[in-house]
């Protein structure tokens, strides 16, 4: 995920979560907003105290960031996320996160397409 596809300040999160939708499964929370005229999507990624001290939080926003940059072409321009882990994400593989990712997006109406595999869709 290229660094100019982040979410970084409290206001834009803030914005996302009063704006936008939310949809959940067992292990995220998507919120999404859109914002007409974006180039690209944005995302953001909240991994609170819960998951584990400070090299667990870090990996996991990692896996989620490389999960997100796999889903890359299935999501729309023009996008606010906020992405909220929660406990139980931490054992998980990348493959696991990814996954399940696709199936919040679906959730929430982001990803409208079939089944992506590899960053193909299928």
């Amino acid at each position: 995920m290229h660094r100019s596809h982040r979410l970084r300040k409290n206001e834009h999160f803030q914005a996302v979560f009063q704006r936008g939708t939310s949809a959940a499964n067992k292990q995220f929370v998507l919120y999404s907003a859109r914002q007409e005229g974006q180039a690209a999507f944005r995302a953001g990624i909240s991994v609170s105290k819960k998951i584990g001290n400070a090299v667990i939080r870090n990996r996991v926003k990692r896996l989620i960031r490389e999960a997100v940059a796999r889903l890359e072409d299935a999501i729309p321009k023009g996008v606010d996320l906020v992405i909220i882990a929660r406990p139980g994400v931490e054992s998980m593989s990348l493959e696991t996160i990814e996954q399940s990712l696709l199936h919040v997006m679906k959730r929430a109406k982001v990803i409208k397409q079939g089944p992506i595999h590899n960053g193909k869709r299928g």
